[in-house]
Parts: structure tokens; sequence; C-alpha cells
């Protein structure tokens, strides 16, 4: 149903609210450059600190803004089943295409926990769901007999997998069959995870580097290794960099610096600053003649 490169949009603040102009100007920047899909109020997204009221508004700017020219998969996860109930069905209402959702975090559920989570939400809301899991956030796993438990829900059509284990990944592709479709929550193990049998990434690095991640993922499509190999290569710095702090709090510092947005994040979080910085600005120098975009030749 989905595929290719999805990015996972951060949400541009100005005086401690959202920057609804700056916001609509990325969201044209990443649809001329050809993604495959935007996910808002996502984690890159700063979901954690938005407002119910916020976080809806931010799923029906989006909607309104793509106007059918990319899907729109919206972050609805929450640890509170209830929550994540009324937020995905909000996004239907909004007009989303899917729902992206995390796994249930803080409150470390049990293996039928999660199950039982997903399954009332998807049972709840008949709108394509996303299960999403990156155990470096949420403290738990989603194992691969769960996964496949979960992908015989007919509405349940893919997991964001942030886990980086190409092992866990096959034992879970082997579960699953063809039952859902598996995006890569890591961009530096896209080209590994595409080979395996993923059909595309929700992406971080795609903010800043749109053009050259798709160019990775469409040619893992087209079977060109070659031109996938080296697009990876040339992203793989980049990527590391936005995470020397916690996501989103590079990328948003990157956005800043390419002057697309205030580098301005809500508490907890904090603007990149010092020697992570540094190590962000000297990257994004290497990396510059690739923003716009890293021309590959076949």
């Amino acid at each position: 149903m989905f595929h290719g490169t999805m990015t996972a949009l951060v949400t541009p603040f100005r005086n401690g609210q959202i920057d609804e102009d700056t916001f609509c100007a990325h969201l044209e920047r990443q649809i001329e450059a050809g993604v495959d899909a935007v996910i808002p109020a996502g984690t890159t997204g700063e979901a954690a600190t938005l407002s119910f009221t916020e976080h809806k508004h931010l799923i029906g700017i989006t909607v309104a803004h793509v106007n059918g020219r990319v899907p729109v998969i919206a972050g609805t996860g929450s640890n509170n089943t209830a929550e994540s109930i009324d937020l995905t069905r909000s996004a239907k209402e909004l007009g989303a295409d899917a729902a992206l959702l995390i796994s249930p975090y803080y409150n470390k559920p049990t293996q039928e926990g999660i199950y039982q989570h997903y399954r009332t939400v998807a049972e709840a809301v008949h709108l394509p769901q996303i299960i999403y899991n990156v155990p470096g956030r949420t403290n738990s796993n989603i194992e691969p007999e769960t996964v496949a438990r979960l992908a015989d829900i007919p509405n349940i059509i893919g997991i964001k997998d942030a886990t980086a284990d190409m092992a866990q990944l096959t034992r879970t592709l082997m579960l699953c069959g063809d039952k859902m479709d598996f995006f890569s929550g890591d961009d530096a193990t896209v080209l590994p995870f595409m080979t395996l049998g993923g059909t595309g990434v929700i992406s971080v690095v795609a903010n800043i580097a749109p053009k050259t991640m798709r160019q990775l993922t469409e040619a893992m499509y087209s079977g060109n290794l070659d031109i996938a190999r080296r697009a990876h290569f040339a992203l793989q710095d980049l990527s590391d960099a936005m995470f020397v702090e916690a996501n989103p709090i590079p990328v948003k510092a990157a956005c800043s610096l390419m002057g697309w947005m205030e580098n301005e994040l809500r508490l907890p979080l904090t603007p990149l600053a010092g020697s992570a910085l540094d190590v962000l600005k000297a990257t994004m120098q290497r990396f510059e003649s690739e923003i716009e975009p890293l021309e590959l030749k076949a």
C-alpha cells in the first residue's frame, strides 16, 4: 500500500507555537523532492509535547496542504489505548490515509498487552494502520511472534522497524510472509533492510536530503544495487549525525542551518550545542553538494 521514501516530518515552532507557514513550506519542499508519503505528528514531529488540539490540528494542516498529492500517514500513537483510539479516529475524520502508532511506552506491557493494544485500536478505527517498534524509546520489543499475530488483523498493514536488528527482521519476515509491509525506521540501515524485503523507509534524514534518500529507495526497487549502494554511502555520515543527540534535536538544528525554520524545540528537549553541533555542521558541509540533490550516474 505504501512504499519508498516517507518523511517523518519535523514540526517547526515559533515563539512556542506551531509555525504553520513554515510547516507548509517544508511540506512543499518534500513534495517537490518526490517523497512517497509524509508523516506528521510522530516522534520527529515532537508529538509528545503537542496538546491533543495541536496534534489534531497539525494532521489537518498536513491533509489540507498536501491535497492528495502524496499519502498522509498520521502519527496517532500513545501509551494509553483510549487516547490512541481518539487520535486515530480524528486522523481518519481529517482525511489521513493511514495512521502510525508507536508501541506503548513507559508502562512496559507484556507481549499480550502490546498485541491487545494494537488490536483494540485497529478494531475501533477502520483505517490502515502501521505499528512501530522502537525499543530504544519504548523499553519494550515487539517480538516476531507478536508481529505475526498482528499481521492477521486486516487493517494493520505494516510495521515500522527501528531496531536495526537484521536477524530479528529476518525472523519476522519469515513468520509474516506477505501479510504486511515492512518499513525501516533506521536511516543508516535502509539498504540492508530493503535487501531483505522491506518496502521503504520512514525517514528522519529525508527532512534535509529527501532526493538522495529517494534515489536510494528507488534504486532498490529498480534493482540497481550500485546506485543504491552509492546513495547509502553518501547518506551514512548524515544519517549518523541525525542521532548525535536524541531525535529530533539534530534534525531540527539541521533544518535551521539550512535556513528553513527556527531551531526551536519544546522542553524537555533543548537545542543542539557544543561539540555535537560542531559535528553536525561539519557533516552538513561535507554533504552540501549532495543535498540538492546527489547526482548518481548509472
